[in-house]
């Protein structure tokens, strides 16, 4: 058997003990090191069972604030656009997540661009937050492919770039308290958007309207439930 075949039956072999190997939170080596701190994550389902890295400072209260400071998704690191994802999806990305975002803090807090600009003797919170990657891998095999011979057809295709491919993007964000300058929660997602049909078509913005609606729901259940 030659090296090639050898390698594509590995990876066939390796997903029938594994149903689905794509990994549904971001792995250590994928922090972009936008928060500095990643310390205390742990992986937590979210209202729309969704899977998330999170931290919430023990003790904190959303109801003791009334101001966010926010003013847009930052694109971390620098963007550099490729063939698959342009600088225009990059943008209009910024924007979608920005507006989500906003969408979601506007149902408690009154939202404000700078902290000199937020309401006098309000209690704010900063919110810094970047959308870090943007990607399509493989979709992991379904339970019907993990037999030898499906899998081997399965990764195949993978390895032609003819396989299914899931679209990708990676949030990071962190709150911070502005009077005390300390964080009190950071958050670490990996946001699944739709199906490519193969490693050929270009990623656009649209291809995540559906799960930024489950992201923006999601914080707003964990916002108005404390």
């Amino acid at each position: 058997m030659g090296m090639s075949n050898k390698w594509i039956v590995g990876i066939a072999l390796s997903c029938v003990f594994q149903v689905g190997c794509v990994s549904k939170v971001a792995q250590q080596e994928q922090y972009s090191g936008f928060l500095g701190n990643y310390q205390g994550l742990e992986e937590q389902t979210t209202p729309s069972e969704q899977k998330v890295l999170r931290w919430v400072s023990p003790g904190f209260d959303p109801r003791a604030y009334s101001t966010v400071v926010f003013r847009q998704m930052e694109l971390y690191p620098a963007p550099k656009p490729t063939a698959r994802v342009s600088l225009k999806t990059l943008q209009d990305l910024q924007l979608m997540t920005s507006n989500s975002v906003k969408s979601a803090f506007a149902q408690r807090y009154t939202i404000v661009p700078y902290a000199q600009l937020a309401p006098t003797d309000s209690r704010s919170l900063i919110l810094q937050a970047a959308i870090t990657h943007v990607s399509a891998n493989n979709e992991g095999m379904h339970w019907y492919e993990a037999v030898p011979i499906a899998a081997i057809v399965g990764a195949t295709q993978a390895a032609t770039g003819h396989r299914d491919q899931t679209a990708e993007m990676y949030i990071e964000a962190d709150l911070i308290d502005a009077q005390s300058g300390l964080p009190v929660a950071k958050m670490v997602r990996k946001v699944f958007g739709a199906t490519l049909k193969n490693a050929e078509q270009p990623i656009v913005a649209n291809d995540f309207k559906v799960a930024l609606k489950g992201m923006t729901d999601d914080m707003q259940a964990l916002l108005l439930k404390r």
